[in-house]
């Protein structure tokens, strides 16, 4: 399955490249993360649990950064294995450029699974990946700009905060 899009994200470019290469950020961006440990030069650990359909596993797996052109592009390439419930491997190609309201990040995603996972048809499996590509990146644009006025609930603005806070430690500023 292939897929792309792209997001226009109110931060510098440098802030976006150092949270797609860190583990604290995409532990926090990952829908289902559990743990991801790791760094971008060796690769990252993870453990996920997602509910595909009536199908719910844990995946353990490793995402590997390459192809990284500092502030510009990086490929991350990730496979998990759910035990039962079968694997997911994919990949995403990044693109990163500068504009006047931030940076534009444009994706290309393809994703594979197999075992039962692949048994639950494609329409399914297609769907969920899509939700999982588009959850990602918009957990990546909320960290980055806090969540939007419209979409922040109250009792949410403490997580805000954190959310920033977090970017703060990451780009040192």
């Amino acid at each position: 399955m292939h897929m792309s899009d792209e997001r226009e994200i109110a931060a510098p470019v440098a802030e976006v490249w150092a949270a797609l290469t860190s583990a604290e950020t995409l532990q926090a961006c990952v829908p289902g993360a559990k743990e991801v440990t790791g760094s971008a030069e060796d690769g990252f650990e993870a453990v996920v649990t997602q509910k595909v359909g009536p199908v719910k596993a844990t995946f353990k797996g490793n995402v590997v950064l390459s192809n990284m052109v500092e502030g510009t592009s990086l490929t991350l390439t990730g496979e998990g294995k759910g035990g039962a419930a079968g694997f997911a491997k994919g990949g995403a190609d990044v693109k990163l450029a500068a504009t006047e309201g931030g940076t534009l990040l444009s994706y290309e995603v393809d994703a594979k699974v197999g075992g039962k996972l692949a048994q639950l048809g494609s329409r399914l499996i297609d769907g969920f990946a899509k939700k999982m590509a588009d959850q990602f990146f918009t957990n990546l644009q909320e960290t980055l700009e806090g969540p939007s006025e419209e979409a922040e609930p109250e009792g949410e603005a403490a997580e805000a905060g954190e959310k920033k806070g977090l970017l703060k430690r990451l780009t040192g500023g």
